[in-house]
């Protein structure tokens, strides 16, 4: 009979050493970037959940704000850098670079439950039939107004305002000796930054990027008319310095009691109505975008999604992890340790089927129905050559967007050009950048 003996203690540190080295080289590092919003950080603390389930697997967070998170993405996927495994993408991104091959198309489990997307979330994302990102989050956009101030001011607004009562309303309850602006709107430049918003405006007062032929549109009384109501807004009941502010900066001054109309993306409501981050969340009112001559165009369609990059050196890990950050079973997980207000808004129709959800979220309603409204394949009352709405997918609108947002924001610094002035310069610009690509012949 042989005896068993223990090892001497060298051996069983060398045993150790070993078995470390194996675990940390079967480990598997899967890089996501993201933007720095509040729902996006949540994602982050509930990840640990994901890596228990999946041992050896460690997600590395490359969080950004948006202007910069666009830059590196783009470089990246444009390069085929595989610098990340995953991205957070727009509804832009993933109809423009899937176009360009730059994106993985998706194909979810049975488990997925794809038919509970909200069907103009899912066809966002949608190019030739296939998936190209799973929604995490999806948007549109609305009016907010503080019940307080606008009772006190002896005014009311209905549920579907239009941009001129909304500009009453802004005057009435300006007071900047109180630190209250009357308004609150983006400033800072870039095509998703002022740009989004001021499309919109276009949008409802009758005008468009580009008619049929590709030729711009700017120099046109409806943009006219959506600038010079863009400009007078800020510029006589807006913040100071608003050119600086971008949506994270006017959702803290809304929740600072700072803004007394906000006009921006849905999902500030679960922001602005949390007693524990917002002081006036007991006294918000949530409408809809407003209207001039048109509702087309009017409200927004966003979502900020999970797309795998062509370059991606972990396609099936990426797509797991997707899976799971956009599944109604991590919405039960937010749910349950950190609230229905925490739970990512605007993707599934399951998640508007909860009591609980709507209770917690006052704006829902509002939410919702805007959602399944927007229309970004025919988001302008003239015929329009292009898809969305606060976006033009060609590949081209990043720069021209960026370039008009640049000189639009010249009418928010203390001596501004004249509107008319902008718009002549933005024609020339866009029509240069348009011949440089092809769209237009001379």
């Amino acid at each position: 009979m042989v005896h068993a003996r223990w090892p001497r203690p060298w051996l069983v540190g060398v045993v150790v050493w070993l078995l470390g080295t194996t675990t940390s080289a079967l480990a598997r590092d899967l890089v996501i970037a993201t933007v720095n919003n509040g729902h996006m950080l949540t994602l982050q603390r509930m990840t640990p959940h994901f890596e228990r389930q999946n041992p050896g697997v460690r997600v590395r967070w490359v969080t950004l704000d948006e202007d910069r998170l666009r830059q590196e993405v783009t470089r990246d996927v444009a390069t085929r850098g595989g610098r990340f495994d995953l991205l957070t993408v727009g509804a832009y991104e993933a109809k423009v670079w899937s176009g360009r091959g730059w994106l993985r198309p998706v194909t979810p489990s049975p488990a997925y439950e794809i038919d509970d997307l909200l069907p103009p979330v899912r066809e966002a994302l949608t190019q030739g039939g296939k998936l190209y990102a799973l929604p995490f989050y999806g948007e549109s956009s609305m009016t907010m107004v503080r019940t307080d101030l606008l009772a006190a001011a002896g005014m009311t607004l209905p549920l579907h305002p239009t941009w001129d009562q909304v500009a009453q309303a802004a005057r009435r309850m300006h007071d900047p000796q109180r630190g209250v602006a009357g308004i609150c709107l983006r400033g800072k430049p870039g095509w998703g930054q002022n740009m989004a918003l001021l499309s919109t405006m276009v949008n409802t007062h009758g005008g468009q990027w580009f008619d049929t032929q590709w030729r711009p549109q700017l120099d046109t009384p409806a943009w006219r008319r959506a600038v010079t109501l863009y400009s007078d807004l800020l510029r006589r009941y807006g913040p100071p310095a608003a050119v600086a502010n971008g949506y994270n900066e006017n959702l803290a001054l809304f929740s600072a009691g700072r803004c007394a109309i906000w006009v921006d993306a849905t999902v500030a409501g679960n922001f602005v109505s949390r007693a524990t981050e917002s002081r006036v969340a007991e006294n918000v009112a949530f409408l809809h975008a407003p209207v001039a001559s048109t509702a087309r165009g009017t409200r927004w369609l966003w979502t900020w999604s999970l797309a795998i990059p062509a370059s991606s050196r972990q396609p099936e890990l990426a797509q797991r992890f997707a899976e799971w950050a956009t599944s109604p079973n991590y919405t039960a997980i937010v749910a349950k340790e950190r609230g229905w207000q925490a739970v990512p808004p605007g993707t599934r129709a399951s998640t508007y089927a909860q009591p609980a959800y709507r209770m917690a979220n006052p704006h829902a309603g509002v939410e919702h129905d805007a959602i399944m409204l927007a229309d970004q394949n025919r988001p302008t009352e003239p015929a329009s050559p292009y898809v969305g709405i606060q976006w033009v997918g060609i590949p081209e609108f990043q720069s021209i967007g960026t370039a008009m947002g640049q000189l639009v924001a010249e009418l928010l610094q203390p001596t501004p050009p004249s509107v008319d002035d902008v718009l002549r310069r933005g024609q020339t610009v866009v029509e240069r950048k348009m011949r440089e690509a092809g769209h237009l012949k001379d």
